[in-house]
């Protein structure tokens, strides 16, 4: 079944996990999120930024909707780091579920001005809104970008970030960055933040840029109060590692020979994501 993101995490935050929210680019990364979420019946959210979107098309979506209003398991469809108002509209206009605006970049006043604007246009549709906090850092390794040098949350403008806007999730910056970290860097997330934070608000509250980090924290992370975790680049590296290894050795060239292998290694981690983030068998939860 399809839901929108507050009826996604009101459920997780009542029961303490959280949801992956896995960046699809094409139908083959799609089919590995669905099949293992419906194999684990564990929620899940299809996360898809507009560059995404523009290669895959508007068009794609249909199916998107299609097979997942057809499961018995419940899917969010998101869209991420949306960066206009026009971003917003069209990803709704498709049949998006829930939609975030990211005017992270820009002054706090600005960001609290285009993020209400963006509440009030997808609430008027039934459609939920996640707006961001704070930057998120930028490995260059992922088109969702970044910024070179993080702005942390500042907890004590978390709940007035919120009142202010109307928005149903909050994302928070606590250290982690988009993209696959640089060999021998260790990333160190300020979970006091994180702590501070879901102490002030009853939002459910986002990490972005989850690839790549500890299990440890982010076992942490979800144990103290986050309940949406986004994840691309691992997943995404996963498959297309065993892509290079298939087109390096002698199998044949056809999709059905190569691409298989490649939708079992993307389940793997997203198989690994699920149960880190405490969400298998959690879909049971929605019927209840």
């Amino acid at each position: 079944m399809l839901i929108t993101m507050s009826e996604m995490l009101k459920v997780a935050k009542e029961n303490q996990f959280a949801v992956g929210a896995y960046n699809i680019s094409d139908a083959n990364i799609f089919k590995a999120v669905v099949e293992k979420a419906e194999e684990l019946s564990a929620p899940a959210i299809i996360a898809i930024h507009p560059d995404e979107l523009s290669f895959i098309t508007n068009e794609f979506i249909a199916y998107i909707k299609a097979r997942t209003e057809n499961s018995k398991v419940p899917f969010v469809l998101h869209l991420d780091h949306g960066g206009s108002l026009k971003d917003v509209i069209n990803a709704i206009s498709c049949g998006f579920t829930s939609v975030m605006i990211d005017g992270s970049h820009l002054t706090y006043e600005e960001n609290i001005e285009i993020t209400k604007k963006a509440a009030e246009i997808a609430h008027a549709v039934g459609v939920s809104v996640e707006g961001e906090l704070g930057t998120i850092g930028d490995t260059g390794t992922s088109i969702e970008g970044g910024v070179t040098e993080i702005t942390y949350t500042v907890p004590a403008e978390a709940d007035d970030f919120i009142q202010r806007t109307g928005i149903d999730t909050l994302a928070i910056a606590i250290g982690t960055a988009h993209g696959i970290y640089p060999k021998d860097f260790v990333p160190k997330l300020k979970l006091d933040i994180l702590e501070e934070v879901s102490n002030l608000v009853d939002t459910p509250l986002v990490l972005h840029g989850g690839s790549s980090n500890s299990d440890t924290e982010i076992a942490q992370a979800v144990e103290i109060g986050i309940q949406k975790i986004n994840i691309s680049s691992d997943t995404k590296k996963a498959y297309f590692k065993r892509l290079q290894e298939l087109l390096d050795s002698d199998v044949m060239w056809e999709p059905n020979a190569l691409f298989p292998p490649c939708i079992e290694s993307a389940k793997e981690v997203v198989d690994h994501k699920m149960n880190l983030f405490n969400s298998v068998n959690k879909a049971s939860l929605y019927y209840s």
